[in-house]
């Protein structure tokens, strides 16, 4: 239950619709409570008229029983009107606190850092956003309401009954704790059961839509068959849980039927004796017998809602869980970030926090302002880690990164991302058009189209773009899976070129093109992004020999630098890595 303390802060935001969620419930119930006095009232009227005698008229019976009915009415339209507001009131209310909690769970995954993503899976973070806050969402809206509603009705009931008689109330009121208990033990199964459902279904869905996205790959080694039998036993074990399910939920309403039909004996059975020695009359049997099915309802909820609160408690868990963490990465300043002179990296090491490898080790050299740095070395180098630093993704273990004088960790994040451009390794298009793909990066709304022709043109995709039947507004499908590898990069290059960035970094961004397409992009990028600072990585040489300096990684160590004639001259490894690499081609042309 302490992991719900954190939404108190939420309940005290929006105490106004709770505490006249409260006042509603109350009065509400006042005038359910007051229903069954009518029935009392009008039995002991008919009962003291002697109709058996034949004295009293139907007139009179008739006046009678339509003064009761719209008195009745009038009480039941009233209470019906008051939990309308009562579910205006506290379910408006969860719904509130289920948005805010939503938006402050996704700030958080907006702040939190680049390792924080490495540890974690894509599913868990939407579980925690979507099922875990629903589940939050049921406890403070259906469980804070049945909670309330059961502590008004059961102590307004009781007090009437205990007025009416103390002897009588005591027994039919007997079977009613018994019934929450049972019901607290048949929700506690149903709880565990309902999990194991959806941890089934969630396998099941897992699995065809792993099958489904890598349709192509089982097609290609003829595994049809074993997709099949592995989807039949994926689905036996939904169905068994599914069963195992509704075997349980079918023991829910017999247990409640048989003691509410208890308690509704013990009554009339009690009370005709009582009735005998004339302590209680037959109207206020009848009233007893109602009393005792309006507290069914909420008695029977002190399980549904324990499982709730249960549900509710472990799911907050696991989302303070994540708004506990703490950023790595904090923006320290609001000051605007300006590059005039140079990039330092000075004695620069790096070791993943998730996995303990070194990636980088005593890495020194400078990037000054205009000039195009190239990167090249083995795949595990430590290449796309230096993109990371400057990016400032993650922070170095060792050592320090240098802008103007000023060190990377001391300038405020926005404003220094804000002047780079930045294609992945690991293009990713989101699920819109393609235009809006190109212009992700500009905070602009008015965008003019020849702009955005520009950057395509100097990505070389624009010619390919017209050629689909909505051009730049063709909606693209998840991460962009209705195009290919080589257009999915260009796209992510157009994307950072429309920025017209004073800083930009590739990372292996050209790894999808052919040679004659990279020689066109690299033109153009010379030609758009000439006074620009380029950062270059590649692991092919044709994509960085042109660059003002070519540093070679090895094992996290530059072991090379200098321009691409001197590093041939050298015959070292970046001359190893060119002659395999013009081999390689050659051997292609043959």
């Amino acid at each position: 239950m302490s992991s719900l303390y954190y939404l108190n802060k939420f309940l005290f935001k929006y105490k106004r619709y709770l505490l006249l969620g409260i006042l509603f419930i109350f009065i509400s119930n006042v005038f359910g409570v007051m229903m069954p006095g009518v029935v009392k009232d009008t039995i002991n009227d008919l009962v003291s008229s002697d109709l058996t005698n034949g004295d009293v008229s139907l007139g009179a019976i008739l006046k009678i029983a339509l003064m009761s009915a719209g008195l009745y009415v009038f009480y039941s339209v009233l209470k019906g009107i008051f939990l309308f507001y009562t579910r205006q009131t506290i379910i408006k209310m969860s719904r509130y606190i289920e948005y805010d909690l939503k938006n402050e769970v996704y700030d958080q995954y907006q702040k939190l850092s680049f390792n924080f993503y490495k540890k974690n899976a894509t599913g868990d973070l939407m579980n925690r956003i979507s099922e875990d806050v629903s589940k939050v969402r049921m406890y403070l809206g259906p469980g804070i309401m049945y909670t309330i509603n059961l502590v008004i009705m059961s102590g307004l009931i009781i007090f009437v009954m205990l007025r009416v008689s103390p002897i009588l109330t005591l027994y039919v009121l007997a079977p009613l704790p018994v019934m929450s208990v049972l019901i607290y033990f048949v929700s506690f199964k149903l709880n565990k059961k309902s999990n194991l459902v959806q941890s089934e279904q969630s396998k099941l869905s897992t699995f065809v839509q792993e099958n489904f996205s890598g349709i192509r790959v089982i097609k290609s080694y003829i595994r049809e068959k074993e997709s099949i039998k592995n989807f039949n036993t994926q689905a036996v074990n939904y169905k068994e849980a599914s069963l195992s399910l509704a075997k349980t939920s079918a023991l829910f309403m017999p247990t409640i039927v048989f003691l509410i039909g208890l308690s509704n004996i013990i009554t009339i059975y009690l009370g005709i004796l009582q009735a005998r020695e004339g302590l209680i009359n037959a109207g206020e049997i009848a009233q007893f017998v109602i009393f005792i099915n309006m507290l069914t309802w909420p008695f029977a909820s002190v399980g549904w809602v324990t499982s709730l609160i249960q549900r509710a408690a472990a799911s907050q868990a696991r989302i303070n869980e994540f708004l506990k963490e703490t950023p790595e990465i904090i923006n320290p300043s609001t000051e605007k970030v300006t590059f005039a002179k140079e990039i330092v990296f000075k004695n620069v090491g790096l070791v993943y926090e998730n996995s303990g490898v070194r990636a980088l080790t005593d890495v020194n050299f400078q990037i000054k302002k205009g000039e195009t740095i190239g990167v090249i070395g083995k795949t595990g180098s430590g290449k796309s880690s230096l993109a990371y630093l400057l990016l400032r993704l993650l922070d170095p273990t060792e050592g320090s990164i240098k802008i103007d004088g000023k060190n990377l960790n001391e300038l405020n994040i926005d404003s220094w991302r804000d002047l780079i451009g930045y294609v992945p390794q690991e293009h990713f298009l989101f699920s819109d058009s393609i235009r809006n793909n190109i212009t992700f990066g500009l905070k602009a709304s008015d965008i003019p189209d020849e702009m955005v022709f520009n950057a395509a043109k100097s990505a070389g995709i624009h010619e390919s773009i017209l050629e689909f039947p909505a051009q730049y507004e063709t909606k693209l499908g998840e991460r962009g899976i209705n195009l290919s590898g080589g257009q999915k990069q260009r796209i992510s290059i157009a994307r950072a070129l429309i920025k017209q960035p004073e800083f930009v970094i590739f990372d292996d961004c050209l790894s999808a093109v052919d040679n004659e397409t990279e020689e066109l992009i690299l033109n153009a990028i010379q030609n758009q992004l000439k006074n620009s600072t380029s950062f270059i990585i590649s692991h092919r040489i044709s994509s960085i020999k042109y660059a003002d300096r070519i540093l070679v990684l090895d094992e996290g160590k530059i072991v090379e630098s200098g321009k691409h004639d001197d590093l041939l001259t050298l015959n070292g490894a970046y001359a190893s890595i060119y002659a395999k690499q013009k081999l390689s081609e050659e051997i292609n042309t043959l």
